[in-house]
């Protein structure tokens, strides 16, 4: 063991004799950084252990708690939940970020197994050249979202017409509180007897932390059609999108209100988009078509959705040309059906172009703080909830306007039976480690930022919980629950004292991520 650094902390002691010198972080300011998710600032931890192995993980995260330190798993480090942010100060954030390599892929039996500290980005890129994919491929965040981030927070958009990310995994290597490491199901299909591979999913690492996982994998498809459609009214907006949904016409649908769009317009850069679309165009249909795309782009500048009120915009992807074609045919006689019409379709192909863009969007086109909240309803709740949404910012709207605080919607369909609503908020606030870390230094260099403004940001947190009230209402779900949303209070009484239990069994001190989920 290389020699260690004098830390005058009894616990760190003990922790750092047990790991690598590169394993920990130690100087304070370096941990703010990962005390820090989109939307909360937490107390200092003792130290930031960042393994190289499942056995250091392991090692690591035994010295800790047999010193009762609390552990606090820490994933790619993009939610808004407070997932990984300690209820106080002293823990030991454990960042995935050194464990990311690519196990192995496994082209016969349709495997690929990773550490849980491997971006969907790092993942897609070694897929993609072998014509491969998981069947739910990442969030827009996968430049820096991990996939054990991912199962233990949940979530979609790459592939959402599959579900998502937790229901998508076969097994993993999991280290629980004492050091000790379990595996789950088998190697090729989930599950193997009782589902313990979906215990150990969108758990927020209250049960333990992932070292190793193993996805299916599913030849991708090669051909694709892209359609952007515009709505008036949200009746119109919501029975369409659901048809889709039921469907199943789409790997991705997903939209926007008059809000959110006009601030993804502002935002976006019209060169990269149209570069973007070039180099798609051209891996798909030569090199003239990929000028063609780009200049279409071009073109439509960022006017052709200035007088939309809700837009989709989806992906039909499959095998052959002729059967997305048809989905797309279908998906048209829904819209047109329900007052809709087709719009430029800029949008679809520009994010599958550049799946993984930088997170530029965690601020506002000005450096605006922006936080979002969502919840999944069925789609017979969908327009119900969103006007009740609509309601609740219309009572604030007094106190909005005077701090400045908007709030627009993104939409997203979940498999065939979710509709997924996210209000996002932003408001002029002080930019943090976190945002000045992510988010490319060109673009931050032009925010124009605000000073801390904590009368807006109260604002936002009293609507952020009065939106997970609204669904509550209407008996929606959640993912990246962290300590944010109510599990507890939404359970079956029975089903969350089995929940404790299971919790008691593998973390008996209740020192693995004190409080996520509300455990």
């Amino acid at each position: 063991m290389a020699s260690q650094p004098h830390i005058p902390n009894d616990p760190m002691l003990a922790i750092a004799a047990a790991v690598s010198a590169e394993a920990l972080i130690i100087d304070p300011k370096d941990c703010a950084l990962y005390a820090q998710d989109v939307f909360t600032k937490g107390p200092a931890p003792i130290a930031v252990f960042r393994p190289g192995s499942s056995a250091e993980l392991a090692v690591g995260v035994a010295a800790a708690t047999a010193q009762g330190v609390a552990i606090i798993p820490r994933g790619g480090g993009m939610s808004y939940t407070s997932g990984y942010i300690a209820p106080e100060a002293g823990a030991l954030i454990v960042d995935m970020g050194r464990m990311k390599r690519i196990i192995e892929i496994n082209q016969t039996d349709m495997t690929a197994t990773v550490e849980a500290g491997c971006t969907w980005h790092a993942l897609y890129e070694a897929l993609h050249p072998m014509g491969l994919r998981t069947p739910l491929w990442g969030t827009l965040s996968g430049l820096y979202a991990s996939v054990g981030g991912g199962m233990s927070q949940n979530g979609l958009f790459w592939g959402a017409r599959d579900g998502t990310i937790a229901s998508n995994i076969i097994c993993a290597e999991i280290v629980l509180a004492d050091g000790s490491m379990i595996r789950t199901g088998s190697d090729f299909i989930r599950p193997f007897g009782p589902d313990l591979t979906g215990l150990f999913g969108a758990d927020a690492g209250a049960f333990g932390i992932k070292a190793t996982i193993t996805l299916p994998l599913i030849h991708d498809g090669p051909a694709f059609a892209f359609g952007s459609f515009a709505f008036d009214e949200p009746a119109q907006y919501c029975a369409a999108m659901s048809e889709i949904g039921r469907r199943r016409l789409a790997s991705e649908a997903f939209g926007f209100d008059p809000f959110l769009q006009a601030q993804r317009m502002k935002r976006d850069s019209l060169a990269s988009d149209a570069k973007s679309l070039i180099n798609m165009a051209k891996s798909q249909g030569g090199f003239w078509k990929g000028l063609k795309e780009g200049a279409k782009v071009v073109a439509a500048g960022r006017s052709f959705l200035n007088d939309v009120n809700f837009s989709i915009h989806l992906i039909c992807e499959g095998r052959h040309q002729s059967s997305v074609d048809a989905d797309m045919a279908e998906v048209e006689a829904i819209v047109t059906a329900n007052g809709g019409r087709i719009v430029e379709n800029s949008i679809p192909k520009i994010l599958r172009a550049n799946p993984f863009p930088p997170p530029n969007s965690m601020a506002g086109p000005d450096g605006e703080r922006w936080a979002p909240i969502h919840g999944i309803v069925q789609h017979s709740k969908a327009l119900e909830t969103i006007d009740a949404l609509t309601r609740l910012f219309e009572a604030n709207s007094a106190e909005m306007d005077r701090l400045g605080v908007g709030c627009g919607y993104m939409f997203l369909l979940v498999g065939a039976t979710g509709f997924l609503i996210e209000p996002c908020f932003y408001w002029p606030d002080e930019q943090w480690e976190i945002h000045e870390h992510f988010i490319e230094p060109a673009h931050f260099a032009k925010l124009k930022g605000f000073p801390a403004n904590p009368e807006a940001r109260a604002l936002v947190e009293k609507l952020r919980n009065e939106v997970i009230d609204v669904f509550g209402r209407m008996n929606g779900i959640h993912f990246q629950i962290g300590r944010t949303y109510p599990l507890a209070s939404r359970s079956d009484p029975l089903a969350w004292r089995i929940m404790e239990a299971v919790k008691a069994e593998v973390d008996p001190k209740g020192l693995m991520n004190p409080g996520a989920l509300g455990l």
